[in-house]
């Protein structure tokens, strides 16, 4: 459990190092004309999605894809160039930010709310016609419930006994909008729960807990041939779209944000850490320098990377 713990650290790093160099150059040098939505602040669900499923386990997700596209072993280097248009991206500079897929890693994104969900359901039903015992995870945000695919596709799901992991990040708003004026007081995962379909609520802020939840409920999945939902209590610190913080928008307080803030999963986890003697403050250090001296490295190699190829605009065209 100590390597696990370790690795789980590695991961949030991974993708907050990117994250922060997202930050540190998006409005500086104009290089990524691309809309950005962040993970910083709910960096555990990813991290912890990641260790507990297999390579060839496909993750379905939505805009704010970054950290699920990092963590499932997305290349720095494409990611990038991604994100600056280049011909060297995951998706040769054609997806940005928000679409971002690749399936050597196993990863696929959609913008559009819920989209990914049925396919995610779709790609389970290949797998059982397929005899394969791989399981297919789909990650959305809490106002992703209110979308009727989202019914439907849990529906189908149930019916048809597919091994999906209904992973639900609930960093309490949709864009704006906070959960209370949107959905019941009752919890997500209450309302969604059947006899048939099991859920769970967890700490997504605690990357041990989340690895943990996800494993077991990833076991049964895999054995049952059954759907699973956990929901993941968590936030997002910057905001929505772009690299900014939103204290003046009038919806959230920066006292909120703070108290969120102070609840860092890498903080948490690099407190456990060094508690437990498994790591040294210089070691996790140590860390952050590697994955941040990463980021610096693959900015640097997207912006000397060339553009596509203007004939290459009608490639991929249906």
């Amino acid at each position: 459990m100590n390597e696990i713990k370790k690795e789980l650290l590695s991961v949030m790093l991974k993708i907050r190092k990117a994250e922060e160099k997202i930050v540190e150059v998006y409005a500086r040098d104009q290089k990524m004309r691309t809309p950005t939505h962040l993970s910083i602040g709910q960096e555990a669900v990813a991290a912890g999605l990641s260790l507990a499923l297999l390579k060839d386990d496909q993750v379905f997700t939505g805009h704010r894809c970054h950290a699920a596209y990092l963590a499932k072993g997305g290349d720095y280097n494409g990611f990038f160039a991604e994100l600056c248009g280049r011909a060297t991206g995951i998706s040769a500079g054609r997806a940005g930010s928000a679409h971002l897929t690749d399936p050597l890693a196993g990863i696929y994104s959609s913008p559009i709310l819920g989209a990914t969900i049925p396919v995610a359901v779709g790609a389970a039903l290949a797998f059982e016609m397929d005899d394969k015992k791989n399981i297919v995870a789909a990650i959305f945000g809490d106002a992703t419930v209110e979308e009727g695919i989202f019914a439907e596709s849990v529906n189908f799901a149930v019916t048809k006994k597919l091994p999906v992991l209904f992973v639900c990040e609930n960093n309490l708003y949709s864009t704006h909008s906070p959960l209370s004026v949107r959905q019941p007081p009752s919890p997500i995962f209450e309302r969604v729960r059947s006899q048939e379909f099991p859920t769970e609520q967890v700490d997504g802020n605690d990357a041990l807990k989340v690895y943990e939840a996800l494993r077991t409920a990833i076991k049964y999945i895999r054995y049952c041939r059954m759907p699973f939902f956990v929901e993941f209590l968590t936030y997002r610190v910057r905001e929505h779209v772009g690299p900014l913080h939103d204290f003046d928008r009038g919806y959230r307080t920066k006292e909120e944000v703070d108290e969120w803030i102070s609840k860092c999963p890498i903080k948490r986890l690099s407190k456990q850490l060094m508690d437990e003697r498994i790591m040294t403050s210089t070691q996790i250090t140590a860390e952050e320098d590697k994955w941040a001296k990463a980021a610096d490295d693959a900015y640097e190699l997207a912006l000397a990377s060339p553009w596509p190829d203007v004939l290459s605009l009608t490639e991929h065209v249906y």
